[in-house]
């Protein structure tokens, strides 16, 4: 395999909201944008994925967004911002749970549900795969999954994840250079 080669079966998964585009932080907490005008990609976040992709990953979003099974969003407002990151970034796929913690579902992060369904679809090998994710939850998911966990960390007020991930950086760049160097 050469540089630049395809890394048949492997798979970066990315947490969607501080991740791909910016979490709106209130009392030290992330939400996903309400609207159009709020959604932003952040900077780095398309070199990153271009690396990323020319280095052969499957590039998958696995999001959850709990806020329409509260009423609070619209699946078609999920779907726009999703859409958006499909326009401007190299994705493979945009999976995004819908349910809240009291729905008990399988694809609610920490759960694998995702990933599974992902390595399914796409033929992945999960434990040569990563998680990249701001939230306890990405990293436990990561770890319920059997990939290698990356943590962007923002400095929430919230708690930390439960298991240590295998590396912690302060952007999606940042973790690309990381996962990269592991397969120079």
């Amino acid at each position: 395999m050469g540089i630049g080669g395809p890394v048949s079966g492997r798979a970066v998964f990315l947490d969607r909201d501080g991740v791909i585009n910016r979490a709106m932080v209130r009392d030290g907490k992330p939400y996903p944008p309400r609207n159009m005008a709020e959604f932003e990609i952040l900077p780095g976040v398309e070199e990153a994925l271009e690396r990323l992709k020319a280095a052969g990953f499957r590039l998958v979003v696995v999001t959850n967004q709990p806020d329409v099974a509260r009423g609070t969003a619209s699946a078609g407002e999920v779907e726009a911002f999703n859409a958006a990151i499909s326009r401007a970034t190299p994705v493979d796929a945009i999976m995004a749970c819908m349910h809240d913690d009291a729905d008990n579902c399988a694809c609610r992060k920490p759960r694998p549900g995702m990933l599974l369904e992902a390595r399914d679809r796409f033929d992945l090998d999960l434990a040569g795969s990563f998680m990249v994710g701001d939230r306890w939850r990405d990293v436990e998911t990561g770890h319920n999954a059997g990939c290698r966990t990356v943590f962007i960390d923002y400095g929430y007020t919230e708690r930390n994840p439960p298991r240590p991930p295998h590396h912690v950086c302060g952007s999606l760049a940042e973790a690309a250079d990381w996962i990269l160097s592991l397969h120079a």
